[in-house]
């Protein structure tokens, strides 16, 4: 079942699950495109294909706003806004284990994407395939073992958050991949795209889009005590 956050002509933007993905790959999983396409289909009785334009990705076992052109004109106009990080802001919740050395701070690295085993690695900034990462970090929360950081990113790298926060020794809460000793019970990680605001493409007017974090008794202590 999916959970519309924002609809209209021209956009459509869903919460997106831990175990969805965007687009087709080799698990042969029915993508979120394809369902938003059959929710659109269905909802207006529409012969035929449906158009779902994908205008940016979250990494598999990450959660939060997604957003999806339904004309062709919105998704060239997204496409290059989240390309060109213009009128264009995005806000990510994390949970990690490990307290950053400061209470909030800016993180600067480079990162290498590595193809074969679809991981980012810290790097100098002259290696090859090296690209700046930026964001901004804050801690808005604790509990007894994890704190919740809000996180303003900057650039838009492959597993950015990901990489620079393992960097740093704050390993997301499930990332196995980036060093977290345990898994999530539903084998994601603990890395929510909360809100995203924009400017419409069509409409010109800013838009505010904010996803309620997944159903976990932890998250949902988080939300309550922002």
């Amino acid at each position: 079942m999916l959970e519309v956050l924002y609809e209209d002509n021209h956009l459509i933007a869903i919460n997106k699950k831990t175990s969805d993905i965007v687009q087709g790959d080799k698990t042969g999983d029915t993508p979120l495109s394809e369902k938003v396409g059959l929710y659109l289909k269905e909802k207006y009785n529409k012969p035929g294909n449906v158009f779902v334009g994908v205008t940016h990705r979250i990494d598999r076992p990450t959660s939060g706003v997604l957003i999806f052109a339904r004309t062709s004109k919105s998704l060239a106009r997204m496409n290059e806004m989240f390309k060109s990080k213009t009128n264009l802001k995005k806000v990510y919740w994390a949970l990690v284990q490990n307290k950053p050395s400061k209470d909030k701070g800016r993180l600067v690295n480079y990162l290498r994407k590595d193809t074969k085993k679809n991981k980012s690695f810290d790097c100098e900034p002259r290696a090859n395939g090296a690209k700046e990462a930026i964001l901004d970090y804050s801690i808005i929360a604790k509990s007894d073992k994890y704190f919740l950081l809000e996180i303003d990113l900057i650039t838009g790298r492959h597993h950015q958050i990901r990489a620079q926060l393992s960097k740093i020794s704050c390993p997301i809460k499930g990332d196995l991949k980036y060093g977290f000793a345990r898994s999530n019970p539903d084998a994601g990680i603990s890395l929510h795209a909360r809100k995203i605001e924009f400017l419409h493409p069509v409409k010109k007017e800013l838009i505010v889009i904010e996803a309620p974090v997944p159903k976990d008794a932890l998250w949902n202590y988080f939300e309550k005590n922002v």
